[in-house]
């Protein structure tokens, strides 16, 4: 009797942490990212998105143009919908990190 108490204490336990653990780990998905991203670049016109992993963690990676021609770059963690970053990438950056990924593919 212990053992069956147990075993059915053990299986409801690891379906409710497990479901709970499952809903924790879905993105937020492009569009939603996006529109958190955009606060960060009222204005500006978007240039690029990609979902990357970054450091070991899932990023939604925006980058917008800004006005003198630079590059405004913002990526949201793809799971909690938080701004990880905003980086400001000069022309040269811009060509350097371009010439990088074209050698990757």
């Amino acid at each position: 009797m212990k053992l069956f108490l147990s075993a059915a204490i053990l299986t409801v336990s690891m379906l409710v942490f497990g479901s709970t653990a499952n809903a924790q780990q879905k993105r937020i998905g492009m569009k939603k990212a996006q529109r958190i991203a955009s606060t960060r670049a009222r204005g500006l016109k978007l240039k690029a998105k990609e979902l990357e992993k970054e450091h070991g963690k899932w990023i939604y990676s925006f980058e917008f143009r800004n006005k003198d021609g630079s590059i405004r770059e913002v990526n949201v963690d793809a799971y909690s919908g938080n701004v990880v970053g905003v980086e400001r990438e000069g022309k040269k950056q811009e060509a350097a990190e371009e010439r990088k990924e074209t050698k990757k593919n």
